[in-house]
């Protein structure tokens, strides 16, 4: 252990020249500014070193009785071009910093929103969110101000020394020891300085993490009354990035008195060695000049050192947001490949008559390393309904996200309109397709906007189209501005069915070649179901449509159902065929028409209504004949 950490200590100066320079690669492109803001900031600098020689002009001719107005106006004229090159210089850096942020952000944006899906899983949202907008924050200080101020500062510095030893090298003498002494405590203060901003930096993508955490699960948080306990979470959070900030103040604190301490300290030195030296003969105006120069070098030296802090500082800014661009993205072209995979028979006709999607023979395992398909092999054709039933665990939702392109199989093929998937972009295999999950996504907007998502052009009968096939005519009519109502963050004025039935209306807006429906009917009312089923077996005439369903209202009229159990396909049938032949079926059949009775006697009871023939509810004759006996 001790010997690692040995290692690693070494290795930071390496490190650090390495995170520097990388600092400075997110100058590129910005570089021409950077440098005509610091030659104005230099410019500025020299302005400011030449004006004690000018007060140095002016006491000399002062005290010789000479013409002083000449030499005070000239003072004067370069005091108010130093100020305004430096304005200028400053605004320079400012504008600079500025778009090197903006520049970073839209490649964290662009990178963050094409991950591979694995990469969501392991991380967490609100801590990819804090390095877009915190991390950013603090490198556009270290790129508008700490890259500048260490080159322009440590000139003028070096300027201003320079000029002192020409004026009297003892009194330098002595002002470099005191300086020499505030440097080194600076420097034992820059890694615990940098060790506690990173640390900070981690803590306030905790507490963005857990909020967000909290945030997106509030209706929970307050059925089980653990608004406290999720303020508690959070608020160690908040401690823990105050007690970092506090400690990186606390290191700052010390440094800058330090740095303050040794320039007074200079300054008193100076003023009374210097003022011994006048009375033995020594010019006043040397004095005064070099007593100039000893104040302005604060300046110079408090930016070189407040630079050298901020870049410790923003080293942990640097390595996370450094480590989110690293991270992997979904490929933009086709995977390479040397011979496409023969092909099946189901997938090697025609183009026009090919199955919109075949699987053939798939496996796949998670990172976690639990296999969940184990050579699945079915095929949807271009038209007609597809369902998939299994116990939960099965692999339904996994196929799903393979046909999505969301993972890739370990090994098989998909085939879309008897192509490899291997041969076709993520881009290609999605623009067939249409997906409405078990998670119904309503983004904050008008129903409009979220309607028209994946067709924001579409035009107004297409709309009015799905609008009226998903029964949202009600929603539409109730909202006070119609389509372009607001439906609130996440669909907070809507119910989970009207939500689900926006997410239907969107698939459908992109009238995909393959649609795909996970549970479509779960959050519907009796009415609104046997509408959507109906619309569903028109939409099979017009596309292919694999659904994911539990329900047999929706599994009955399917055109070839499929069954999975622990990742295999084991029977593959139509409604009838799988009762007689699969025993899996048959179970979940009637498990799942036992249910449904014994919610329909609770309803029938509570409203106090008889029961019909054989116990079932009146009006529940067609269920009834579909039921298992």
């Amino acid at each position: 252990m001790t010997a690692r950490h040995g290692r690693r200590r070494r290795a930071r100066p390496g490190a650090d020249r390495a995170a520097i320079a990388a600092v400075y690669g997110l100058t590129e492109g910005h570089r021409p500014a950077i440098a005509a803001a610091a030659l104005l900031t230099l410019a500025a600098s020299a302005l400011g070193l030449a004006q004690p020689l000018f007060a140095k002009q002016v006491v000399d001719a002062h005290t010789g009785d000479g013409a002083f107005w000449p030499p005070l106006l000239l003072l004067g004229a370069v005091f108010a071009a130093e100020a305004v090159t430096g304005a200028v210089g400053r605004f320079l850096l400012e504008r600079t910093g500025e778009g090197v942020v903006r520049q970073l952000r839209l490649s964290l944006v662009g990178r963050l929103l094409r991950l591979e899906m694995r990469e969501y899983g392991r991380l967490r949202n609100g801590d990819l969110v804090a390095r877009v907008t915190s991390d950013t924050v603090l490198l556009r200080e270290v790129v508008s101000q700490a890259l500048v101020d260490l080159v322009t500062g440590a000139l003028a510095a070096v300027g201003a020394l320079a000029l002192m030893a020409w004026i009297d090298p003892l009194l330098l003498l002595l002002v470099a020891v005191t300086v020499a002494v505030a440097a080194t405590v600076v420097g034992s203060l820059l890694k615990r300085i940098r060790a506690a901003s990173e640390r900070m930096q981690h803590a306030v993508g905790s507490v963005a993490a857990d909020l967000e955490r909290a945030l997106g699960a509030l209706p929970m948080v307050r059925v089980h009354r653990a608004e406290e306990r999720e303020a508690g979470r959070i608020g160690d959070r908040v401690d823990e990035a105050c007690t970092y900030g506090i400690r990186t103040a606390k290191y700052a604190a010390v440094m800058s008195s330090a740095v303050e301490l040794a320039v007074q300290g200079s300054f008193l030195i100076v003023l009374v060695i210097g003022g011994l030296r006048v009375g033995q003969g020594q010019s006043l105006g040397d004095l005064v000049a070099f007593l100039l120069y000893a104040s302005y070098l604060v300046l110079p030296l408090s930016a070189v050192f407040r630079a050298v802090g901020l870049i410790q500082r923003g080293m942990g800014a640097h390595a996370r947001v450094a480590q989110a661009l690293e991270l992997p993205v979904e490929p933009a072209c086709p995977t390479p490949a040397g011979t496409p995979p023969s092909m099946p028979a189901t997938a090697q006709d025609d183009t026009d008559t090919a199955p919109a999607l075949v699987l053939d023979d798939v496996h796949f395992t998670y990172p976690s390393g639990t296999p969940v398909l184990r050579g699945v092999s079915f095929a949807v054709p271009r038209r007609g309904q597809v369902a998939l039933v299994g116990a939960s665990g099965a692999g339904k939702s996994t196929i799903f996200a393979l046909v999505a392109r969301f993972y890739e199989p370990d090994s098989g093929t998909l085939y879309f309109d008897g192509r490899p998937a291997a041969e076709l972009s993520r881009e290609a295999c999605r623009e067939r397709i249409a997906v409405v999950d078990q998670n119904t996504h309503v983004v904050s907007g008008t129903l409009h906007d979220n309607i028209t998502y994946g067709v924001p052009d579409a035009p107004d009968d297409e709309v009015g189209r799905v609008v009226r096939l998903t029964r949202l005519q009600g929603v539409v009519d109730r909202m006070p501005d119609g389509l372009h109502g607001p439906v609130g963050e996440h669909g907070a004025t809507l119910s989970g069915g009207e939500r689900q039935r926006v997410a239907l209306a969107r698939a459908l807006l992109t009238r995909p070649s393959l649609l795909l429906l996970d549970e479509p009917t779960s959050h519907l009312d009796a009415v609104n179901e046997a509408a959507l089923t109906a619309a569903l077996q028109d939409i099979g005439r017009q596309c292919a449509v694999l659904v994911i369903a539990h329900r047999l209202s929706t599994v009955q009229h399917a055109d070839r159902i499929v069954v999975l159990t622990d990742g295999r396909v084991t029977a593959q049938g139509r409604h009838h065929e799988l009762l007689a032949t699969s025993t899996l079926y048959r179970d979940l059949a009637v498990a799942q028409t036992l249910a449904r009775r014994a919610e329909d006697s609770a309803g029938a009871a509570a409203a106090g209504a008889p029961d019909g023939p054989d116990g079932a509810p009146p009006g529940h004759g067609a269920w009834r004949t579909h039921s298992i006996r």
